[in-house]
């Protein structure tokens, strides 16, 4: 629990104005909850006993002003502790987004997409209830049974003592417990994960289920992960729930002692009836506190497991860091003997590729030989095993990531769109700027269809594009790749959703572009490649020829089984 006090100590310091008010709102309910114990005694001696009737008219208003003043303690610790947690909060998962956002391509293929989620969303809402509520509760009822302590030692030092020895005695059993829970947590959370997971496939391949007719099967497959997280939370529940019976068990002992000593004080004199009473009072009111210290206490470990995760993550590094020096433009690309391997599956074997501005780069072959690795390669979404990639000479390793990436674009046969404009598709993560939106739109070929829109290039397009066609969707991922005017055009399998005669528009707007830029067009179908300047077979990680479509036609036969 301290590590994550720790971690989040830094944050606090943002908040000190508040932080102030909020504990001075706590003394306020924690001496307004004493004063109510440390009444029972004049309560009791003056007004039942002595009858003092001046006394009767001032307490009740005194009993009114003090709950008054705990009242507002209360709500202004609430308001204020819970908009320092929310905001803690905000930036953490600000952050946790932000950093995963930077770690390597192959991060994103070991986790799956609800796994991720659950991190930003499930886990750090566990946090949010520690730093805010949680520990608010932890400070005002420290304050509250120190006060209360405080009444209890000051109307009667010998009975206080048996009180400070019992009780404390409750800590290791729901230490046990709050331990247990810590590990039930862990649990709990990779559950969520999967369950989250679970969910994040099913919304995905809706069309998939549907079409199979698997929905029972996926609803089973569900019930599996929920009946399973249902378990791992009973027990959580559980062991949440024997904290309080613990510590009420060790109060009764006390409280039992006590009566029993407090009893003979009072038959001899020697403790008068009201101070007993304003003792048991705060002694009993201040279990109330001590309980939701240890509640608390238990809750805590659910947010130290979540904690621990989100350090994991926070803990990782991208593979590929860039370099200092700036990518202002390309005019060669060149890979030297590059070979590359997931895992113990290789990729790419010493491939050797160069390409000028001016040029159009086409790379064939068969699915899975190793073209996109090449195009990952060139974007750094991974750094070569072996050999080197150039671009003008230097080691792309030496410029950074974002001045590679803000020179080049590419567009794959999956298309992403996002739930926004078509015109904010189109600048995605750039100011939108409508004349070269439109620009974009004509030379990807669709403007015509976005002007008929209702609402032309402002018009919303749903999550994943689904008010669009697939063509639709594949000539909005090119415009947006048009819009960034790159110094590098990678087209992969950019035109497979296209018929022909869109395909040809597009190869047209490719062939106006060329002269500026160096295009890289990575496809099976050859009728879509015979333009290019120089023609790549790549087969099983492996450059088998090149040249330009006659003299591949001519010298390679693998180029021409290919080809026919």
């Amino acid at each position: 629990m301290l590590a994550l006090l720790r971690a989040y100590l830094p944050e606090y310091r943002h908040y000190r104005a508040k932080l102030v008010l909020a504990l001075l709102a706590m003394v306020m309910v924690a001496l307004a909850t004493a004063a109510i114990a440390w009444m029972m005694k004049p309560l009791l001696d003056e007004i039942f006993i002595n009858k003092d009737t001046t006394l009767l008219y001032v307490l009740p208003g005194v009993i009114i002003l003090i709950y008054l003043v705990k009242g507002v303690g209360a709500f202004t610790q609430a308001y204020l502790m819970s908009y320092v947690g929310q905001d803690i909060v905000r930036k953490v998962r600000d952050r946790l987004l932000a950093h995963m956002l930077v770690l390597d391509i192959a991060f994103f293929h070991r986790h799956h997409t609800g796994e991720l989620i659950s991190r930003i969303t499930a886990d750090i809402a566990r946090i949010q209830g520690a730093v805010s509520t949680s520990l608010a509760t932890l400070a005002r009822e420290t304050l509250t049974a120190a006060a209360l302590i405080g009444v209890v030692i000051y109307q009667s030092p010998q009975l206080s003592f048996i009180t400070l020895v019992v009780l404390p005695a409750a800590y290791y059993p729901v230490q046990l417990l709050a331990r247990r829970l810590k590990r039930i947590s862990h649990r709990s959370q990779e559950q969520t994960s999967r369950l989250t997971a679970n969910l994040s496939d099913v919304f995905a391949n809706v069309e998939a289920i549907k079409a199979y007719h698997t929905e029972a099967f996926e609803a089973q497959r569900f019930a599996r992960a929920n009946r399973e997280l249902f378990g791992v939370n009973i027990k959580s529940a559980r062991t949440s729930g024997l904290v309080v019976p613990v510590m009420e068990l060790f109060a009764s002992f006390s409280a039992a002692l006590v009566v029993f000593v407090g009893g003979m004080q009072v038959i001899d004199g020697s403790l008068t009836v009201g101070g007993f009473f304003s003792f048991m009072t705060a002694l009993l009111m201040a279990v109330d506190p001590m309980r939701r210290i240890s509640s608390t206490y238990t809750q805590f470990q659910d947010a130290v497991a979540a904690h621990e995760r989100i350090q994991a993550m926070l803990a990782l590094r991208p593979e590929a860091d860039g370099g200092a020096r700036e990518l202002a433009d390309v005019n060669a690309i060149e890979l030297r003997g590059v070979s590359l391997r997931y895992g113990d599956k290789p990729a790419l074997r010493g491939v050797d590729l160069h390409a000028r501005k001016g040029e159009v780069v086409a790379l064939v072959g068969g699915s899975g030989g190793g073209k996109s690795s090449i195009a990952g390669l060139l974007l750094r979404f991974f750094d070569a095993d072996a050999g080197q990639v150039l671009l003008d000479g230097h080691d792309i390793r030496e410029y950074t990531l974002r001045s590679v990436r803000a020179r080049m674009a590419i567009v794959t046969q999956r298309v992403y769109i996002f739930n926004d404009t078509v015109a904010a598709n189109v600048a995605y993560g750039e100011a939108i700027d409508e004349a070269r939106v439109i620009e974009a739109l004509e030379k990807a070929d669709i403007h015509a269809h976005v002007a008929g829109l209702e609402q032309g290039i402002h018009t919303r397009l749903n999550e994943a594009g689904s008010n669009l066609s697939g063509g639709q969707r594949q000539r909005i991922a090119i415009a947006r790749a048009l819009y960034k005017n790159p110094r590098v055009l990678i087209l992969d399998e950019a035109t497979s959703a296209l018929d022909n005669a869109s395909e040809q528009a597009i190869l047209a707007t490719v062939r106006a572009l060329a002269p500026d830029i160096i295009t890289l067009i990575i496809a099976h179908r050859l009728k879509s490649v015979e333009m290019a300047d120089r023609i790549y077979l790549i087969d099983q990680g492996r450059v088998l020829c090149q040249g330009d479509r006659d003299s591949l036609m001519r010298d390679c036969a693998a180029f021409r089984a290919l080809y026919r």
